[in-house]
């Protein structure tokens, strides 16, 4: 595999920009990401420059981790957020231990199956064990199989806890990987 897995750096906030947007135009978008691509695309330069310096390498609370292809494209990401026991997470439930939440989660289609969405999240782990996090934890729908079947491969399993989405009776499901 010749891609190069690293943190973001904040002055590239234009090509995190262009990938969350192309993330939110995925067929299945609907089911992994909370906005939309008419929502992402509205937003002005400056929050995606915020964006991305809170998420950048040497950044403490969060850490965009992407994969740069040999032609220097990027073709995959995600996010950890670090959640603070005595906190509230993004639903609201209290945050009991110190933890990443991996969000963002996204590989271009012609880059999927290679393996590239497995040394992400072993990135994403590296750098959250780093941080002396005790787990780390992710969100998924409840008709989304394939990220589920993807997430158990790589040792995440679901804790038992779901968050209602929206009116429509829809849930999300947590699925956790303990540190060892």
């Amino acid at each position: 595999m010749s891609y190069v897995i690293r943190s973001v750096r904040a002055d590239e906030w234009p090509a995190a920009k262009e990938l969350r947007l192309a993330a939110l135009r995925d067929p299945v978008a609907h089911l992994a990401f909370l906005e939309t691509y008419e929502e992402a695309a509205a937003r002005p330069d400056a929050f995606w420059q915020e964006r991305t310096a809170g998420a950048a390498e040497g950044a403490d609370k969060a850490q965009q981790i992407i994969a740069v292809g040999p032609d220097g494209r990027w073709v995959g990401t995600l996010t950890v957020l670090v959640e603070e026991p005595g906190t509230t997470d993004w639903a609201g439930f209290p945050v009991e231990r110190k933890q990443g939440h991996v969000v963002g989660v996204f590989v271009r289609p012609e880059e999927r199956g290679s393996g590239l969405t497995e040394v992400l999240f072993d990135a994403a782990l590296e750098w959250s064990w780093g941080r002396g996090l005790e787990r780390v934890r992710l969100i998924v729908h409840e008709e989304n199989g394939r990220a589920q079947r993807f997430y158990r491969r790589v040792g995440f399993l679901p804790s038992g806890m779901t968050v209602p989405l929206g009116d429509a009776g829809e849930l999300e499901l947590e699925f956790v990987l303990e540190r060892e």
